[in-house]
């Protein structure tokens, strides 16, 4: 029962591990440019030339039919014997009394008599010898002529087998070698086609995950217009307006002009679909902003805007900076009763942009929110779409009270890739 539990892993095992080495052997081609593809494969077939040169060379022809010319003795083979006395055929390979074990040699001893003489007239005669072995007659010169022919056959007929056993062997190693190069240059023209398509799906899916950000980003928008241009902002302000007009009209003036800036720099928002914009159009926004919740927070509200002139340009998501001002009015100063100060800043370092959004406001958890609490989560997620693991939102306690975020993103200029 194991072993026939064992032959299936067994022949699981060799299936995958052939598997991986095909595997490896695709995605090492794969990545060949095609000029060194073929740069290999002319290395391959010019080392495989040499190697065939080697190895099956006329020199090493010589050399196995000089080392196969006797082969050594057989038990029970027939053996022929030819010396000056004639020829010696023993059917059954047994040795004549007083004669050595060596049944192959090809001529008998100097000096040795001939078992029975020879007829006069030089014809060959046939006689038995032994009960067995068969001895024919034959003139010493033909006797020798004879043998050195039939050494020689033997020669031409292993020299032509060992010839024909090599000439075999190289055809053989010439079509492997062939082979191996068309199928690796079919395996690159399927692997390559394979990888082309997989590009075309990693575009397919990068595009589709920008436009699932742009979606993203638009309804982003939407929501923060719709907070930003709620109703009863609108009508706050608008009431405001209405009643500094009875009291101080140079103030309700004054309002009147922040939100119409504010809502300039606010509804084109609404129609643009980029995915950056400057950091100094978004601060022009936050600017107007925090001017109308001045007017409305009067001396509750402090603000401080540090941006340097240079960084204006540089690209920035839409929508993020008002975000943070936002939670930090309505979360952090906004129900402080003394009210606090607002800091907006911008540096650049480590080639990365940093804006602040600071205040010293309550600070984490002290009044209970009623917001839904995904303001910061899409800005972590549109920050991850826009810049991966680059871009980042940076939470932090303010000192002695209040909260510091910031946003850390890679410093480019807008417009730029």
């Amino acid at each position: 029962m194991q072993a026939r539990q064992s032959t299936p892993q067994t022949i699981s095992s060799i299936l995958s591990w052939l598997y991986r080495a095909f595997d490896r052997v695709a995605t090492w081609v794969s990545q060949l440019s095609w000029w060194k593809f073929f740069l290999f494969a002319a290395l391959t077939l010019i080392a495989a030339a040499i190697v065939q040169e080697e190895l099956f060379s006329s020199s090493s022809d010589e050399e196995i039919v000089r080392t196969e010319r006797h082969p050594g003795k057989k038990a029970q083979q027939p053996s022929i014997l030819i010396d000056d006395s004639g020829i010696h055929f023993n059917p059954t390979n047994k040795s004549r009394p007083g004669e050595p074990e060596a049944p192959g040699a090809e001529q008998s001893k100097p000096g040795a008599a001939p078992d029975l003489p020879k007829k006069g007239n030089g014809k060959p005669t046939v006689h038995t010898e032994n009960g067995d072995e068969v001895h024919i007659d034959l003139p010493p010169q033909i006797g020798q002529e004879l043998s050195d022919a039939i050494e020689q056959a033997v020669d031409d007929a292993a020299e032509a087998k060992v010839s024909r056993y090599h000439k075999q062997a190289s055809t053989w190693f010439t079509s492997f070698v062939w082979l191996l190069m068309l199928a690796l240059f079919g395996t690159k023209a399927l692997v390559g086609g394979k990888k082309r398509a997989e590009l075309a799906t990693q575009t397919a899916t990068a595009a589709a995950e920008r436009e699932s950000m742009q979606r993203q980003l638009s309804e982003a928008k939407m929501q923060m217009m719709q907070a930003q241009v709620e109703p009863h902002f609108l009508f706050n302000t608008l009431a405001s307006v209405e009643h500094l007009i009875e009291t101080n009209p140079p103030r309700a003036s004054a309002m009147q002009r922040s939100l119409i800036q504010y809502l300039r720099a606010v509804l084109p928002q609404m129609r643009d679909s980029n995915l950056t914009t400057n950091l100094g159009r978004e601060v022009d926004m936050v600017t107007a902003y925090l001017a109308l919740l001045k007017m409305r927070m009067e001396e509750r509200l402090t603000v401080a805007i540090d941006i340097p002139e240079g960084l204006r340009t540089a690209a920035f998501p839409p929508m993020m900076l008002q975000s943070l001002v936002e939670n930090a009015i309505k979360h952090g100063l906004e129900c402080k009763p003394e009210g606090g100060t607002l800091k907006v800043m911008a540096e650049v370092a480590h080639n990365k942009l940093r804006v602040t959004v600071a205040d010293n406001g309550v600070g984490f958890g002290v009044m209970p929110s009623n917001g839904t609490g995904l303001g910061l989560t899409n800005i972590r997620e549109r920050l991850k779409l826009l810049h991966g693991e680059a871009g980042q939102l940076l939470i932090a306690a303010n000192s002695p009270t209040g909260v510091i975020a910031t946003i850390e993103i890679p410093y480019q200029l807008a417009g730029a890739k």
